[in-house]
């Protein structure tokens, strides 16, 4: 049995008894798919800070940090503050608040061109309702995504995520052949896929960052030509800033791409860590799903839901926000470390790896013969996932670090440069004995 396997299991006893339970309970014993790894995942007690503790008292350093969505950390305190404040006024009315107000106001100050919102609880759901608004304004069917490009489980969407992403993601979805894919940051191709179907192609929706498909940078040229053939071709430019939105800067990224999207789809670090999806457009757009203005068969029917712009989120999201923007120096403190987290771990792995990611996000790619270099999703599907595995496995099992194994990192404010110097030098062991 592998080393680090067996010093895991030595580790995590509690929690492999915990989890045998909650394999009769749910299926694969989670209610995230990605959230099962090998042999089994440990189970949580607690988090605060940098740290995530699970119940056989392993502290770790948490590189994960709710899937991407604490930017702050866990439990920040002036988050945690106004939350439990908020819950002693009640978590959840079912009716109009004045935190979504305040939440909608600093979020639309900062999007330009984004003038009116509509709050989901998931970023599975904004996309979804992306999709529909953008059919229902162009009046067309066929929808463009990214080989690689992960924008929830919405049936809209769900094709290819996972290589080979010439196989179909599921059973039991339908009309597949309404989605057309795209090779990321091959503008050459995708521009002749695309103009075979521009009569009929409602949008073209994609992420600036490829992140669940290998933590990879768009090329600017790339995106801007996408957008510039959706304007020329009365086609919807949606982007998905789920993962980006307010995590490189106070705001998102397209504004500092000079792209103008007609929506754009946000989540994660807005809600502060509690459910969220946002809707954002123009008004024109946004008011199609306006069902006191539009008629039955005008109107785009787009949900909320009962848990939508609840009072808990739009307060930790709010004074999530609120910090961010009046210490703009987060961004420059957590950019910083995470470059630095790519040039240290670049020189360990010396040609062995290569380190994609930007800003405060990072992710390691091991490579194989027939794989030089990371610009899309099939280079990083045909990395060695495997060493991959193994690498966050031992990290877990042997240095009380904690990456969900096989996925990128992030780095948060509650991160300092002495963490990056234990990932680091638990790297350079590993480097060391492949």
């Amino acid at each position: 049995m592998n080393k680090n396997i067996i010093e895991y299991k030595k580790k995590t006893k509690i929690s492999r008894s915990l989890f045998k339970k909650s394999l009769k309970l749910h299926v694969n014993g989670v209610s995230h798919n990605i959230r099962y790894f090998h042999p089994y995942p440990f189970v949580t007690k607690f988090a605060e800070g940098k740290y995530i503790t699970d119940v056989d008292k392993n502290r770790y350093i948490d590189f994960w940090m709710g899937h991407w969505s604490l930017i702050l950390g866990h439990t920040n305190d002036i988050v945690t503050k106004h939350t439990l404040k908020q819950i002693s006024h009640g978590w959840m009315y079912g009716t109009i608040n004045e935190q979504t107000i305040k939440l909608s106001e600093l979020i639309i100050k900062y999007l330009p061109k984004m003038e009116k919102i509509r709050y989901v609880t998931t970023g599975t759901e904004a996309a979804m309702y992306a999709i529909r608004l953008a059919r229902s304004s162009t009046k067309k069917k066929l929808v463009a995504k990214i080989d690689g490009g992960w924008h929830g489980y919405t049936t809209d969407l769900l094709k290819t995520i996972n290589w080979p992403f010439s196989e179909s993601e599921s059973n039991g979805l339908i009309n597949e052949e309404y989605i057309t894919s795209l090779p990321f940051n091959n503008l050459e191709k995708s521009l002749d896929i695309l103009k075979k179907i521009k009569k009929d192609l409602a949008c073209i929706i994609i992420e600036p960052i490829l992140g669940g498909g290998g933590c990879i940078p768009a090329n600017k040229d790339y995106l801007k030509g996408l957008q510039e053939f959706a304007i020329d071709n009365d086609i919807m430019f949606i982007l998905d800033e789920i993962v980006t939105g307010f995590r490189f800067r106070f705001g998102c990224m397209y504004s500092k791409m000079n792209l103008s999207p007609d929506i754009i789809i946000l989540g994660k670090i807005i809600g502060g860590g509690m459910p969220i999806g946002v809707i954002c457009g123009n008004k024109e757009i946004m008011e199609k799903s306006n069902t006191t203005t539009n008629t039955k068969l005008e109107r785009t029917y787009i949900g909320g839901g009962t848990f939508s712009a609840n009072p808990l989120t739009m307060i930790s999201g709010y004074h999530t926000l609120n910090l961010l923007k009046n210490k703009q120096s987060i961004y420059e403190k957590i950019n910083k470390l995470g470059e630095k987290t790519r040039l240290l771990l670049t020189k360990i792995f010396d040609g062995k790896a290569i380190i994609t990611g930007t800003g405060s996000i990072f992710m390691t790619h091991f490579l194989r013969d027939n794989v030089i270099n990371i610009t899309n999703a099939s280079d990083a599907a045909r990395c060695n996932t495997k060493l991959l595995q193994e690498y966050h496995l031992k990290l877990i099992s042997h240095d009380n670090i904690f990456f969900l194994p096989g996925k990128l990192g992030i780095i948060s404010n509650a991160h300092s440069s002495t963490d990056v110097k234990k990932l680091a030098d638990a790297s350079i062991e590993f480097a060391n004995s492949i």
